[in-house]
């Protein structure tokens, strides 16, 4: 037997093998069993057709590293890891990140991502001009996972290991409480006339001491330009 799948009407159990169906056919034959041939599917192209590519903003065009589809004229680049880490760029949280970042991250600024997860809003970054991009999150699985983009500068840890008034531009995709429990932090790294991006929660749970000069919506996402 090569696996069995639980449905909401049953189970499905495939074999790669022929198998006695008549044999099992009988055994079961209270439960009604049905025998039904699959024709073979490349399951890794399935996976790979899940994820075609899409434009966020005006300028993100996000591929998946197998994609061969050519950028748009005027766009980025932006490559995502399905599956590996959290961000890939799907989620509305995310895309509002990166419409905020065309806006607000100039060359030669330097920008922190904090919560970096797959490292997409650091590598966004990049491609905008940042002289440095930073990009930290506690967990150290999804470090590994940002630092095959070898342009990052990661590290393992949180704003707190960041040196005092360095950052030009803050991105904080995280959740409302992170972002409470981290504000002296926060205004600790920011220099004078900085920006801050946060996102990560709905419309229902902002967090509290934060006065956006702007917000973004989609869905029931928001994101503070701060």
């Amino acid at each position: 037997m090569a696996g069995i799948a639980e449905e909401a009407d049953g189970l499905r159990a495939f074999f790669e093998t022929p198998a006695d169906s008549g044999l099992l056919l009988r055994r079961f034959a209270r439960f009604k069993p049905q025998l039904r041939r699959e024709e073979a599917t490349d399951w890794a192209q399935v996976s790979r057709d899940a994820w075609p590519p899409m434009l966020v903003g005006q300028r993100f065009y996000l591929v998946a590293p197998w994609s061969e589809s050519e950028t748009p004229a005027g766009c980025l680049r932006l490559e995502i890891e399905p599956g590996m880490a959290c961000g890939t760029g799907r989620h509305p949280a995310t895309q509002l990140c990166l419409e905020a970042m065309e806006r607000y991250v100039w060359p030669g600024s330097s920008v922190l991502d904090i919560g970096t997860g797959s490292g997409i809003l650091a590598q966004a970054a990049g491609l905008l001009g940042a002289r440095c991009a930073v990009g930290c999150d506690i967990d150290p699985e999804a470090i590994q996972v940002a630092r095959r983009r070898s342009n990052l500068i990661l590290f393992t840890g949180s704003v707190d290991a960041v040196r005092s008034r360095s950052a030009d531009l803050i991105v904080a995709n995280i959740d409302a409480a992170s972002i409470e429990l981290l504000a002296p932090e926060l205004k600790r790294v920011r220099r004078p006339q900085s920006t801050m991006i946060l996102a990560g929660f709905t419309a229902g749970d902002i967090p509290e001491g934060v006065h956006p000069r702007e917000t973004l919506r989609r869905e029931e996402w928001i994101c503070l330009i701060c």
